[in-house]
């Protein structure tokens, strides 16, 4: 019986070592080199993983630049100065990327819009939005329970009388609060945007006006007021072209429920 057993372990351990050996040689003949840019690129990355740059995390970003597929400036982390030292590894000239920031277009706080019910279970938007599309009588209104702060890897969202507002000073604008917004009131807008329309109602004017106090009527004024056809109010909604808009500021002051906000600008 001994003998058997001492056969079994030396059989086992013979099969373990010839399978080891095949692993060895296909790991030593069957291998692809990795271009030495990768772990170059690698280096200088924020090592975030946020998924901002599209891909799964920074090293399939770093493959992706290496074999042409993605930008220098794709990652939103790092910014201008990221992208110049990637360039440089890849001996390109950098990309140029207009600075984004993620903003919540919704400004209903709890004295501004009215309530369907008070809402008392598991504090995430997805949990209070399933019971009638959320406990605010906008279906458009963000629902205020934190799963874009829960989400956010750079602490740049906090809850405010029911309303997620964004820090545009830690906010890299990796896109995350926005895939995971159920009322898709999280957009990414240009950093140097100044005047940002601060709803995403689409019901009528009358509609709006019994639910919130603060957001879009779509009464067209700032549309006429707009001299750059910047402006235009489709769906009951204004909506900015910030590649037409000069920032003069006429829509902002001639809106009469101030949803169109004036944005003081950054330094960068």
């Amino acid at each position: 019986m001994q003998m058997q057993i001492l056969y079994a372990v030396i059989a086992l351990g013979g099969m373990g070592l010839a399978f080891g050996l095949v692993l060895a040689l296909a790991s030593k003949y069957l291998s692809t080199e990795q271009d030495e840019r990768v772990p170059m690129i690698m280096e200088i990355l924020p090592n975030a993983n946020c998924g901002g740059c599209g891909y799964a995390g920074c090293s399939a970003y770093a493959q992706a630049v290496v074999a042409g597929n993605a930008s220098t400036s794709a990652c939103p982390v790092g910014g201008a100065k990221l992208s110049a030292g990637i360039a440089e590894i890849m001996g390109v000239s950098a990309d140029v990327a207009e600075v984004k920031v993620a903003k919540v277009l919704c400004v209903g706080k709890t004295d501004k819009t009215t309530l369907k019910y008070h809402y008392e279970g598991i504090e995430d938007c997805f949990s209070a939005n399933r019971i009638a599309k959320g406990p605010k009588n906008c279906e458009f209104a963000c629902v205020g329970y934190g799963s874009c702060v829960q989400t956010c890897p750079f602490d740049a969202i906090v809850i405010e009388d029911g309303i997620a507002v964004v820090d545009s000073e830690k906010c890299v604008a990796c896109g995350r609060c926005v895939k995971i917004c159920p009322k898709q009131v999280i957009e990414l807008v240009p950093k140097s945007a100044s005047n940002i329309v601060l709803c995403s109602s689409k019901d009528k004017g009358a509609v709006v006006k019994s639910k919130c106090s603060v957001g879009c009527i779509s009464c067209k004024i700032c549309e006429k007021a707009c001299a750059f056809d910047a402006i235009t109010v489709t769906d009951n909604l204004a909506k900015i072209d910030y590649s037409k808009c000069t920032r003069c500021g006429e829509c902002a002051k001639k809106c009469p429920t101030k949803v169109i906000s004036i944005q003081e600008q950054s330094n960068e």
